[in-house]
């Protein structure tokens, strides 16, 4: 592309461009960038057009047109992805591998330690008295019993804790 071709055109591509980008619910920058890389490619394959000024002003409808039924067909994201401020598809799976090892450790406790230690974990959020109901013992001894209960998970999960770390 010859500097007197790009001279000669910019000036009309401008006021092309910006009268025709916010028919289009575009910007007018946007809209010359897509007209000068058209007129890029058309050089290489066709050489210069025979009317500069008449192509340039049907290339600016062109790209207008094709803007128009992008925006039309495309939607945009309220929120960017990387903007979002909840966990992430990998914090998501984490978290759902660690869920899976503890209730696996937890099934693997003795008496009633797996049975004591769900109940604690239901999403049903029961109380001390409806948990004792539940388990036939005593409100009293539940606090025992569960530190009983979370000391055998302790040392249950340090083996497996301790091999995570040491890969990971």
């Amino acid at each position: 592309m010859t500097p007197e071709l790009v001279a000669t055109l910019r000036p009309l591509l401008a006021a092309e461009a910006s009268a025709e980008a916010y028919a289009c619910g575009g910007e007018p920058g946007d809209l010359e960038q897509a007209v000068w890389l058209r007129l890029l490619e058309r050089m290489e394959t066709e050489g210069p057009p025979a009317d500069p000024q008449r192509w340039l002003r049907e290339a600016v409808r062109a790209e207008a047109r094709r803007s128009r039924r992008t925006r039309e067909i495309e939607r945009p994201y309220d929120t960017e992805p990387a903007d979002r401020t909840g966990p992430g598809p990998e914090q998501l799976a984490l978290a759902a591998a660690r869920h899976r090892v503890l209730r696996a450790a937890v099934r693997r406790l003795p008496g009633r330690c797996p049975r004591l230690l769900e109940a604690l974990l239901s999403p049903r959020d029961l109380t001390y008295r409806e948990i004792a109901g539940e388990l036939g013992i005593s409100q009293g001894s539940l606090g025992p019993e569960r530190s009983r209960c979370l000391g055998c998970l302790r040392r249950l999960l340090t083996p497996e804790v301790a091999a995570l770390e040491a890969r990971g």
